[in-house]
């Protein structure tokens, strides 16, 4: 193919992206950087807030926290239902991955149902201790949300990555007197790195931005996509608010990318 045919058939995807990403990435920059009055630019009144740093860095902690579940909960089941075959296994993989079908809306609305005021815990603890047990519009909840729709993620593609496993490198292992957990450490989990690590990194940024399900959990909840939506509605503070993405979207960005190279470092390829 000639170099004018490659430009051709490259334009649509060229123009999409300065579309949809470029244009609307480089004036949030330039907006972040605006100031309306003496406070300073958007980027100063993120920068110097205890408030705003303190909601940064709560999200980066629940995004780390969610993905580190995520990945223990995930990839053992998923390691589980691609090696085990039994009754029903068609049903119950279809089951655990449904919530990809959620939206984030209802993702908070079955953690309301599940921990709110009315919700199953509530009787629960009435019924037990006297008291209602509600968690649904704090943290816990939050991360209860979270985690309700990445683990369905980690879970399809570890069961994807078990299939290219070599099933020989663990029967060699055994014979040479390996014991379960030894495979399990030395030769499984390598062998699954690279798709962990990937599956790692979208649920990382997903949990970073989500925002139907905090949104939906309550509106004080100190986390940035919260943050950035009360800066912008209630305020209509569009240079805080422009900053707040930025700054967000970079962090995300820096942690992804310093895994990247971790994972290079290590010999594993993402």
């Amino acid at each position: 193919m000639t170099a004018k045919h490659t430009t051709w058939a490259l334009a649509p995807a060229f123009a999409v992206l300065l579309a949809f990403w470029l244009l609307p990435l480089a004036h949030l920059i330039v907006l972040g950087a605006e100031s309306r009055d003496s406070n300073g630019s958007g980027y100063w009144q993120v920068l110097s807030s205890a408030q705003y740093l303190g909601s940064l860095g709560q999200t980066l902690v629940l995004a780390v926290v969610v993905t580190g579940a995520a990945l223990v909960i995930g990839g053992i089941s998923g390691v589980f239902l691609a090696r085990q075959q039994f009754f029903g296994r068609s049903a119950l993989v279809a089951l655990l991955t449904f919530p990809l079908a959620f939206p984030g809306v209802v993702v908070g609305f079955l953690v309301i149902l599940l921990a709110g005021r009315q919700g199953l815990f509530a009787a629960l603890g009435l019924q037990l201790a006297g008291e209602r047990w509600i968690f649904a519009y704090s943290l816990a909840g939050l991360f209860v949300g979270y985690l309700y729709f990445s683990i369905p993620r980690v879970i399809l593609t570890v069961m994807a990555a078990c299939e290219s496993l070599d099933r020989s490198l663990e029967e060699a292992a055994h014979s040479l007197g390996a014991g379960h957990w030894r495979v399990v450490c030395d030769v499984i989990v390598p062998g699954l790195a690279p798709a962990l690590a990937s599956c790692g990194a979208i649920c990382f940024a997903t949990s970073m931005g989500a925002f139907g399900t905090a949104f939906t959990l309550g509106t004080r909840l100190n986390v940035t996509p919260v943050a950035i939506y009360n800066v912008f509605t209630n305020y209509a503070n569009f240079a805080v608010a422009a900053a707040l993405s930025v700054v967000l979207g970079a962090v995300t960005w820096a942690v992804l990318l310093l895994t990247r190279r971790l994972v290079k470092n290590s010999g594993t390829v993402l």
